[in-house]
């Protein structure tokens, strides 16, 4: 059964931080998030002034972050001692659940910086586990080179294609979640098989797509939640290639309660949350 969008989402103008310019689709309110994903965030711009303020120290609990870097170069630091150099295809999967309190901060006085976070919740059983932190190098994450011309990175999930499977750097989390980076050729059509049941979305960010057997348009910079389904099918729209984000997981199907960097069940935890962080006692 073919999967197709449902709900396109553009992503809007927002800042982030100590004020980094950034476009947000998913996230953008309580109602706008696909079950387990929160949020999804963008940031691209050749403008210093635009990133050099980062994301000084600020805490978490309740959910994961992931960031993906295009171009750029930012430093991880945590309360744990984590230091991660994020840089051009590098990612970092940090797993909140109890606490951390972490900055991330500009390394470059010039240039681009282009990426994404993403935050994915968690269950409610896991959210006060032990905080953890993985930094994944660009070339420790596997690439799927097809037929076409096409390809895919597979940060997290398994892409199954002519009769071989090949599993993602990120696998054994409850919540299962796939994280693609995927490129097509212009005016090429490819289908992949995508696991039914997951709440997934797609996001291109460079080029149009065209999605489904309807062949949905789906701009840049723009969600496009789909229907469930064992497959997809992508064309690359117009004259340019595309590269765009196939991106999801298992649903969790809790009530979900926010307060800025804390994402929990209810209120009373939220409270908690913030007492914690007050009290010192967020990552104890």
């Amino acid at each position: 059964m073919s999967r197709e969008i449902q709900q396109l989402i553009p992503a809007l103008a927002a800042s982030e931080g100590a004020g980094v310019k950034i476009k947000r689709s998913l996230g953008q309110g309580p109602r706008v998030r696909h079950d387990p994903v929160l949020m999804l965030d963008e940031f691209n711009s050749e403008n210093a002034a635009d990133y050099m303020a980062g994301f000084p120290s600020h805490p978490h609990r309740g959910f994961e972050t992931v960031t993906y870097m295009l171009d750029g170069h930012m430093l991880h630091k945590d309360h744990m001692g984590n230091r991660g150099d994020l840089k051009a295809g590098d990612v970092q999967w940090m797993t909140a659940a109890r606490g951390i309190i972490h900055s991330e901060m500009p390394q470059q006085l010039e240039g681009k910086m282009r990426g994404f976070q993403l935050w994915l919740n968690l269950p409610a059983k896991e959210k006060m586990k032990p905080a953890a932190y993985r930094d994944i190098a660009a070339d420790t994450i596997p690439v799927v080179a097809l037929n076409s011309g096409a390809s895919v990175k597979i940060i997290a999930g398994a892409l199954s294609h002519s009769g071989k499977t090949t599993t993602g750097t990120i696998s054994g989390l409850s919540t299962e979640p796939v994280y693609w980076d995927i490129a097509l050729p212009a005016g090429i059509t490819e289908q992949f098989n995508v696991p039914e049941g997951h709440h997934l979305f797609l996001y291109p960010y460079e080029g149009q797509a065209l999605v489904g057997e309807d062949k949905r348009l789906v701009n840049t910079s723009t969600a496009g939640l789909l229907s469930d389904g064992d497959s997809i099918a992508i064309t690359a729209a117009g004259t340019e290639p595309l590269r765009l984000l196939l991106i999801g997981g298992k649903p969790i199907g809790e009530p979900i309660a926010q307060y800025g960097p804390f994402v929990m069940n209810t209120h009373e935890e939220i409270e908690q949350a913030i007492n914690d962080y007050r009290a010192g006692r967020l990552t104890a």
